[in-house]
């Protein structure tokens, strides 16, 4: 093994560049659909190695010494997300003729920017570099630090963050309630980092013990938060609730021809009045996907009148759908990316707008500026959408609440506010038909799946393609359809709360790690430094 991370520190050239490229790209694997969380330890190890022989220029600045430690984790970054979001460009090619031309920014743009973060890390873990323990220390401290910047640096996009490879399945996501994403992440590099102590002896008993110690406790804290799941469910009780979720399978062409817009709309009523399977209770409420309905419902009575018409008594649907809002005289209406609630009347009776849009999907950030250079929303609407202020509970009768994620919206933790505690769900409704059958709608699935295991709360997940789902608060499917498959799912839950940690909680617990991992660094560094005198 010692042989082994000699020859990689003392690559050059090519194939240093092309090492760190691939090792990045391997680790892509390790989130869905594939989910080999185990080629992680091979990443986190090659990256080690090429960083101990990333010294720079020892008598140069600062800059010229910490360089070849950017380019590195730049070029790790670079590969990990290209494999890991490849799949973007899928929606630039549903209307080829006019958007095909920005498929370079978004398979390869998009992570050359993310890229960056990846270098810094590994820029600033270079300085705390040591010859043991302490740089796996660093490497991790740096590499948390990085992953919270990207969830919120130019509006966020911490897709991918290295933790949810290390949560594939509900016995793997139990430490996500305490730690968040953030923190899982930040040991998750510790922990896949360690075999490469095996190479370089210092530091590796201790080091391989408490990256040992970390993963027992990862899996053992799992293991006995699931243990009782189903009692703390059935202990705490509630009031059950039937819930139905339509996945239409609507081509996203097709949606964006005009032309289709009544058999779209009849199809979702078709679905919504299938009968229950047998022994099943009649639905409750009916969840349709993000932007399902083709109209604009508050100038379209006559496609109320046919919710109401399909809809039992007392029935309610909640459907992703385009608001219109008339702004002053002479100024063109805004619209918003929303979510109805609807009664068996045709009543509107609560609504929530999209807080948090997509750059370049839903609305063009500085929009005068990038004009003038030629770039245009990917959205087939005057204006795009206006994000909403503030995000709204939506109230159901009997004043049960969902907390509302539309889209996107579900992978951004740290935007989950404190109203959240007041919620009986989640709701999530999307429409990743935008990226076919790719990776995407599964990477997106995983982490929406996660903010109910953070907030203790049931997920209930609309998906205009899939993948759409009922998941408890540990982060179990209760129902669910796959990818590609067109349904309805009935599902009867108790819409309670299970005991939970907070997000401020988890945000300390972050930066308490983050804390721990240069502490170590920093010690580690000073003892080196002391051995070099």
């Amino acid at each position: 093994m010692e042989r082994l991370a000699n020859r990689v520190m003392l690559l050059s050239g090519l194939p240093r560049a092309a090492l760190a490229f691939l090792a990045g790209a391997i680790g892509a694997l390790a989130v869905p659909p594939f989910n080999v969380f185990a080629v992680l330890f091979i990443s986190f190890t090659v990256l080690v190695w090429l960083l101990d022989g990333s010294t720079g220029n020892l008598q140069g600045s600062v800059f010229s010494r910490l360089r070849s430690a950017f380019v590195i984790g730049w070029l790790f970054g670079f590969g990990y997300f290209v494999a890991g979001l490849w799949w973007l460009g899928h929606a630039l090619l549903i209307d080829a003729d006019e958007f095909a031309w920005a498929l370079p920014l978004a398979v390869l743009g998009l992570p050359a920017y993310l890229a960056i973060f990846y270098g810094l890390a590994t820029a600033v873990a270079r300085i705390f570099w040591s010859d043991g323990l302490g740089r796996i220390a660093a490497l991790a401290g740096a590499f948390g630090v990085a992953e919270w910047l990207r969830g919120s640096a130019l509006t966020g996009f911490p897709w991918n963050a290295i933790g949810y490879g290390a949560m594939p399945v509900p016995l793997m996501m139990q430490s996500d309630a305490v730690l968040g994403i953030f923190g899982v992440s930040t040991l998750a590099v510790f922990v896949f980092s360690a075999p490469a102590l095996l190479g370089t002896v210092k530091g590796r008993g201790l080091g391989l013990t408490m990256a040992a110690l970390l993963a027992v406790a990862h899996i053992g804290f799992g293991a006995a938060r699931l243990y009782d799941a189903d009692k703390k469910l059935a202990v705490a009780g509630g009031k059950n609730t039937t819930i139905r979720i339509v996945q239409p399978m609507i081509d996203q062409a097709a949606k964006l021809d005009d032309t289709n817009r009544v058999e779209i709309f009849e199809e979702h009523l078709r679905l919504t009045a299938l009968p229950p399977e047998k022994g099943d209770k009649q639905p409750d409420i009916i969840v349709w996907p993000e932007t399902s309905v083709p109209f604009i419902l508050t100038e379209n009575p006559d496609a109320l009148a046919r919710i109401a018409d399909v809809l039992k008594d007392g029935q309610i649907l909640i459907t992703g759908a385009v608001r219109s809002e008339n702004a002053a005289p002479g100024i063109p209406p805004r619209y918003y990316n929303s979510i109805y609630v609807i009664d068996s009347d045709g009543q509107i009776i609560s609504a929530s707008d999209k807080v948090h849009l997509v750059p370049f999907g839903e609305y063009v950030p500085y929009e005068s500026l990038l004009a003038s250079l030629g770039v245009t929303d990917a959205i087939a609407m005057p204006g795009g959408f206006t994000a909403a202020s503030s995000r709204s509970l939506l109230t159901l009768p009997g004043g049960a609440l969902l907390y509302p994620l539309i889209c996107y919206e579900a992978i951004f933790p740290t935007e989950i506010g404190d109203d959240v505690s007041r919620a009986s769900a989640l709701l999530n409704v999307t429409n990743d038909g935008w990226f076919g059958a790719t990776p995407g709608p599964y990477q997106h699935f995983q982490q929406a799946r996660l903010r109910a295991v953070e907030t203790g709360l049931f997920l209930i997940r609309g998906a205009n393609t899939g993948i759409s789902a009922v998941i408890d608060p540990f982060g179990r499917v209760i129902r669910g359809l796959t990818y590609n498959q067109k349904g309805v799912i009935d599902a009867t839950i108790d819409c309670i709360k299970v005991a939970s940690w907070s997000n401020n909680a988890r945000q300390w617990y972050f930066w308490l790690v983050v804390a721990l991992m240069f502490l170590i660094a920093a010690v580690s560094r000073l003892g080196f430094k002391s051995r070099m005198n």
